[in-house]
């Protein structure tokens, strides 16, 4: 089985949460230790969802997967 990156995960995540899944842009920063998620604006309320739900659910995955354990999830403008 190949092993995926963490931005592949959770540009996989995010894909399946939007509707412009052709805006998700994922970013490494810091060497891949930051992950910088970036939607088109009407889709940034899905991603983060109600009092930040999906956001912590996408990090919860992220911490628990072998390739994301190490890395920070981070949803910018």
């Amino acid at each position: 089985m190949a092993e995926r990156s963490a931005a592949e995960l959770v540009e996989f995540l995010a894909k399946a949460i939007v509707t412009q899944p052709d805006q998700i842009r994922v970013v490494e920063v810091d060497g891949g230790r930051t992950l910088e998620l970036e939607t088109a604006e009407e889709d940034r309320g899905r991603v983060i969802g109600r009092q930040g739900r999906v956001a912590k659910a996408m990090r919860a995955v992220l911490a628990a997967s072998r390739a994301g354990a190490d890395a920070r999830l981070e949803i910018v403008d």
